[in-house]
């Protein structure tokens, strides 16, 4: 009689879908993590705040005035107005205006902050799954979120457009990196990938103008790095294409951005001491006691700078003790390199490439290389931590879930920055006029680049020479409430963003003096007639020829043709975009076989070697 053998019952198995949403699950988790501290004590209102708030609002304000792209934010300068939305890019102030039609304005930016931070899991974890196993990919993803510069930024700066670096970067290294068409031609390894590479060079110009400037240089260093590895100029014909098109998508901001530069000041934002470079450096003080909180900022971002890169080089080393660093050097290489570069930067032997490369010094501090360094660390961490045997995983789990909490702890407590009178504006929200400008988007050679609250407007005076004459740092401007020469003032009958009515009588001939700021893009007429604006010199306040009796004064912007140029060039870039898209979808359905007829297989990305 044959024994029985007892069957072993199998191990259950968690089911597929929750196997498949797991790592996105836990990445949700750790970004609400990250911004329970804004949860609690409401959000955390940063040098750069005001100006995102403020932004959002108006975005807000034009588009219920059916402007879905404005030009013109008309609160800054206490209501004279500043051309923003022409020179900063619109990805984030269009996010936080339509965020403002859905939730209360004190938790616009909290979810604004918790969808930032949830994308950068995603992207980085993306990254990783190109190399490592779902695990260890879904670690990185929620390392990339607590132990870069992702939390400082959050809690002490409120820059919004610099945190889209955090999903940008990854997404931009991964299809920069992953490994093409190995049978290719050259164009066609060229033209693999190059569509959402495009898209993804697009979004960074659209997000960030010192994001876009740091991109645009990481690729090219990436692409040069991998051709010298690879001994292929694919990646470096890949990298341009990318660059050229996705440059063109964003050439409906672009093109007016670059083309209207001379129409503002905006080399103010690089010549006020606090933006130069030299007084950033690694551990810099110059001993000004009027800068203590510049100081204290470039200190935290220092003592950041030493502890990402220290973790960073650390887990290479142990990556590479462990063995799992010796396959694919295309790949972890070109990330390895970064870490050292970014370090280079903020030291002042980098001085020349700050002199000499094409507009890094907008970049205004070298602690904005950050933004590059968070990709490869949260990839390296993972990888030189993550162990295989389940019964090791668990503590590994719990230890990095305490790190996580820790820092974010830490974090908050150390730069949360108190709202004050921002957060007692949040309620009053439209409209918002009691607030000042940027000094860079003010009209070039003027006296004042920030219009003042005490500043009078819309009312006529003889002649501009009775403005003129006024010393630069003079207490008692001449269009002050202090010593007005205004009189017969007028009164805005209408003032939408892009569309200003003024009506009153002139008792004399002269300028009217409107308490708006003058910009070329403005087309003025009085009763009916085309007028010659100009400026007056004190605050670049727009003067209107008047005649004496009464006058209708309409101001409306108009679309010039630096802006038709952008668009139209938006517009056959996305053609091509589409064209090449189709081209390499038609290649992939025909796909190469061997002399025997076989299929020849291009996985297109870089086998995973943890699983």
């Amino acid at each position: 009689m044959s024994r029985k053998t007892k069957s072993r019952p199998k191990r259950e198995q968690r089911p597929e879908p929750f196997r498949r949403f797991a790592g996105p699950l836990v990445i949700l988790a750790a970004a609400a993590i990250a911004v329970w501290p804004l949860i609690a004590s409401g959000p955390s209102c940063g040098p750069d705040f005001s100006f995102h708030f403020v932004s959002w609002v108006e975005a807000q304000r034009t588009l219920r005035e059916g402007i879905v792209y404005p030009h013109w934010a008309s609160g800054p300068n206490f209501g004279a107005g500043e051309p923003r939305f022409v020179f900063y890019p619109p990805l984030t102030w269009m996010a936080g205006s339509f965020l403002g039609l859905i939730f209360p304005w004190r938790l616009v930016s909290i979810v604004l902050v918790y969808l930032l931070l949830a994308a950068t899991g995603f992207a980085n974890r993306a990254l990783a799954r190109q190399m490592l196993a779902d695990g260890p990919a879904t670690l990185a993803g929620c390392a990339s979120i607590f132990f870069g510069n992702m939390l400082v930024d959050v809690y002490m700066r409120s820059d919004y457009g610099e945190l889209t670096a955090g999903f940008w970067i990854p997404l931009l290294l991964l299809l920069q990196l992953r490994k093409s068409k190995p049978s290719g031609s050259l164009l066609e390894q060229t033209l693999f990938g190059a569509v959402p590479s495009a898209l993804v060079v697009a979004g960074i110009w659209l997000s960030n103008g010192p994001l876009a400037i740091m991109a645009s240089y990481l690729l090219a260093a990436t692409a040069l790095v991998s051709a010298a590895i690879k001994k292929s100029w694919a990646p470096v014909a890949r990298a341009a294409l990318s660059a050229v098109i996705g440059s063109a998508l964003a050439a409906v901001y672009l093109v007016p951005a670059i083309c209207e530069r001379g129409w503002a000041s905006i080399g103010l934002a690089i010549s006020e001491p606090e933006y130069i470079v030299e007084n950033s450096w690694l551990f810099s003080h110059l001993g000004d006691p009027g800068w203590s909180r510049f100081y204290m900022m470039l200190q935290i971002h220092s003592w950041l700078t030493i502890v990402m890169f220290a973790i960073t080089a650390a887990s290479v080393w142990l990556a590479w003790k462990r063995g799992k660093l010796a396959r694919e050097r295309a790949w972890w290489i070109p990330l390895a390199l970064i870490p050292v570069a970014v370090l280079l930067m903020q030291l002042p032997l980098s001085e020349p490439l700050w002199k000499w490369l094409p507009a890094l010094r907008y970049l205004q501090f070298p602690w904005r290389w950050l933004v590059v360094m968070n990709a490869p660390l949260a990839l390296f961490f993972a990888t030189a931590v993550w162990v295989n045997p389940l019964r090791g995983r668990v503590p590994l789990v719990a230890v990095c879930a305490l790190l996580f909490i820790i820092v974010t702890g830490s974090t908050s407590g150390i730069c949360f920055q108190n709202c004050h009178n921002v957060i007692a504006a949040i309620p009053l929200a439209e409209p918002i006029e009691g607030i000042r400008g940027k000094p860079e988007y003010a009209p070039p050679g003027i006296r004042h680049p920030l219009v003042e609250a005490d500043v009078l407007g819309n009312c006529v005076v003889s002649s501009l020479e009775d403005l003129s004459g006024q010393p630069e740092h003079d207490s008692k401007p001449a269009l002050s409430g202090s010593a007005p020469p205004c009189t017969a003032n007028f009164v805005q009958m209408v003032n939408q963003s892009e569309h200003k009515i003024f009506m009153g009588s002139a008792n004399h001939a002269g300028y009217l003096i409107l308490h708006l700021r003058s910009y070329p893009a403005w087309r003025v007429t009085v009763n009916g007639r085309a007028a010659d604006a100009t400026r007056e010199g004190g605050y670049g306040l727009m003067a209107v020829p008047i005649a004496k009796g009464p006058a209708l004064v309409i101001v409306d912007w108009t679309t010039t043709p630096d802006v038709w140029m952008g668009r139209c060039i938006s517009v056959l870039a996305l053609v091509l975009l589409i064209a090449l898209f189709v081209v390499e979808r038609k290649g992939l359905r025909h796909p190469k076989v061997d002399g025997d007829g076989r299929k020849i297989e291009d996985s297109g990305l870089i086998t995973a070697s943890q699983k």
